[in-house]
């Protein structure tokens, strides 16, 4: 005979029973919680990202690093931390579209992105992307040539990515700041391309149900 069903718990309140246990137990330094929760939610964010991508399209030097080393470059703003240790940066062209995804949980480049929206954790999107690529990127906004590639790469544990979008024309003589503000989350994800006439709106995130 099987015993009752017990109702779980909504996940808040299992995690703050854990917190309140851990810290009964002197397991949580002082301020820890509280600091990590700043760093997601006031520093780690993709504008961080989108200084990076401005300083590649005006430094050559810088943007040869960030090629080559993602983490070292992204590095020297201080974008550094937990899922920053791995960062390699995707450099799209006129006629390839890099894009990220994590087909096992929600995995991203947290330093440079953010956490991840609710749509780049969707089981819908991170099933259908790989296979239906250009529909998807339809879908979301960003209706692409045929003759442009679309190439699909899954986030793992050793390895984060970021998309270096193409510069695009019309920003010849912009600063770094001017520049970054058409670099968005979806930008750097690769679901959109930069686009100076929309004010840095990128392509949205409409459509398919994300």
């Amino acid at each position: 005979m099987s015993g009752p069903i017990l109702e779980q718990a909504p996940v808040a309140d299992r995690a703050r029973a854990l917190e309140a246990a851990l810290r009964r137990r002197h397991l949580v330094p002082e301020g820890f919680v509280e600091d990590f929760t700043r760093l997601m939610e006031q520093d780690w964010a993709p504008e961080n990202g989108a200084r990076v991508v401005a300083r590649a399209w005006v430094d050559p030097g810088y943007r040869d690093l960030l090629l080559k080393d993602g983490t070292s470059a992204c590095a020297q703003f201080g974008y550094v931390g937990p899922q920053g240790e791995y960062i390699v940066a995707l450099e799209n062209t006129p006629t390839l579209q890099n894009v990220i995804v994590c087909t096992l949980c929600s995995c991203t480049a947290w330093p440079v992105l953010g956490l991840p929206p609710d749509w780049y954790k969707s089981f819908e999107y991170r099933a259908r992307v790989v296979r239906e690529s250009r529909s998807v990127l339809r879908e979301m906004g960003l209706d692409l040539p045929p003759e442009v590639d679309i190439r699909v790469w899954d986030t793992t544990a050793e390895t984060r990515y970021m998309v270096l979008p193409f510069r695009p024309a019309g920003t010849e003589g912009w600063d770094e700041a001017k520049l970054a503000s058409i670099v968005t989350k979806d930008v750097l994800i690769g679901i959109a391309r930069p686009d100076p006439a929309a004010g840095g709106t990128g392509g949205g995130l409409r459509g398919g149900g994300y």
